[in-house]
């Protein structure tokens, strides 16, 4: 009975997100290694763009940028250029 007891103690509820672009921008968090202070950046990244503008981001991000803030890159991928304002 008492390790029935511990396991219930010690079982943790972790909520799964609420959104697809949340779960996406985990991701990219996590396999980037963004910091603290630009982890919010990417959870507006993720919902304001479709998931496929994000994940190739992500893909040419991973293939493009072997040293350095890969971080940095990903967002200079999804950065309008001034051709694409309209």
């Amino acid at each position: 009975m008492d390790d029935i007891k511990n396991i219930l103690k010690n079982k943790v509820n972790k909520k799964p997100p609420a959104y697809e672009w949340q779960d996406l921008a985990l991701r990219i968090i996590k396999e980037l290694y963004v910091p603290d202070f630009k982890k919010s950046s990417v959870f507006k990244a993720c919902r304001d763009n479709s998931s496929t503008v994000i994940i190739r981001a992500l893909n040419d991000t991973k293939g493009l940028c072997q040293t350095g803030s890969k971080w940095q890159y990903f967002f200079k991928i999804l950065s309008p250029k001034k051709d694409d304002k309209k």
